[in-house]
């Protein structure tokens, strides 16, 4: 078990005032077997509004109405979570025994439904052919091919940090030969549910310094989760090959990278230039009670 402390800070600065509408933040980590949240501290400028819900997903979602008119808009969350990793060792996959096709029990697949079909479209046909490029044997295990692939996106795709924007298109990003952390998981999302698995894109935070510097550190970062039979929802980070990693810390999950992103508003009037910063650090409690 490790006990970390976690904070998330997101500041937008206006040249102009505006006012804001509702914003739904995405910043509490997924209570389960696997993760315990110990404390929780929110801080918002100027104040509001604040309701908490759980969504369809189960994801902690915070409605925010900042109050009144402002030229910049604060949110900081920090949080002290337990976290009881579970590394895959040896597991037995029994059903399906094959990558392709893969069959779920009648009972998974009405729940698993939205998360077999594709959301993006491949008009020009570049995702299926690297696709078919990576399908193996017919009777590669199911698991070892989701690895394979997981390991073949970290070792052959350009990882380019990128703050701000949506997930590119998979497409696209085989075309380009890089991109970042959304990038990656979203195109082994989209390239799985084609082989027909179920698989969702996940959002949260990384802990790296028990191994070093790794892609993704320092904000916030996504990766894969695909649904296998005797294991579950199975935790696939191809920017840093990793899988059911205790660095991985996950805070929301989603069918697309657009119903994950951790903080989503709008605002009234005309703010001018608009500058948005983000700062994410993930350490153990310890280390930061010898430094005090």
């Amino acid at each position: 078990m490790a006990r970390l402390r976690i904070r998330h800070e997101t500041i937008y600065a206006y040249e102009r005032p505006v006012a804001f509408a509702q914003h739904r933040l995405l910043l509490r980590p997924r209570d389960s077997h696997a993760i315990r949240v110990m404390d929780a501290v929110l801080t918002v400028s100027p104040p509001g509004e604040t309701r908490w819900l759980y969504d369809a997903l189960g994801n902690s979602v915070c409605c925010f109405t900042p109050g009144g008119q402002s030229r910049a808009l604060s949110i900081t969350s920090e949080l002290v979570i337990e976290r009881y990793p579970a590394h895959l060792a040896d597991p037995r996959v029994e059903d399906p025994q094959t990558a392709t096709p893969i069959v779920y029990a009648p009972q998974d697949r009405t729940v698993l439904a939205p998360f077999i079909d594709p959301a993006t479209e491949d008009a020009d046909g570049d995702l299926l052919r690297w696709l078919r490029g990576q399908v193996g044997s017919p009777h590669e295990p199911a698991l070892e091919l989701i690895l394979r692939l997981n390991q073949t996106i970290h070792d052959t795709f350009e990882y380019q940090p990128r703050d701000l924007g949506a997930a590119q298109e998979p497409s696209h990003t085989v075309r380009l030969g890089a991109g970042t952390c959304r990038d990656f998981a979203w195109l082994m999302v989209e390239a799985l549910r084609r082989l027909g698995y179920a698989a969702r894109f996940v959002t949260g935070y990384l802990y790296s310094p028990a191994h070093g510097e790794m892609r993704g550190a320092g904000a916030t970062h996504a990766w894969c989760e695909a649904f296998l039979p005797d294991l579950g929802w199975t935790e696939f980070d191809p920017t840093n090959a990793l899988a059911e990693s205790g660095d991985l810390i996950p805070v929301a999950v989603a069918r697309t990278p657009l119903e994950a992103t951790p903080i989503s508003g709008a605002i009234y009037g005309d703010p001018g230039a608009t500058n948005m910063a983000v700062h994410v650090d993930v350490r153990p409690v310890d280390s930061l009670q010898a430094a005090a």
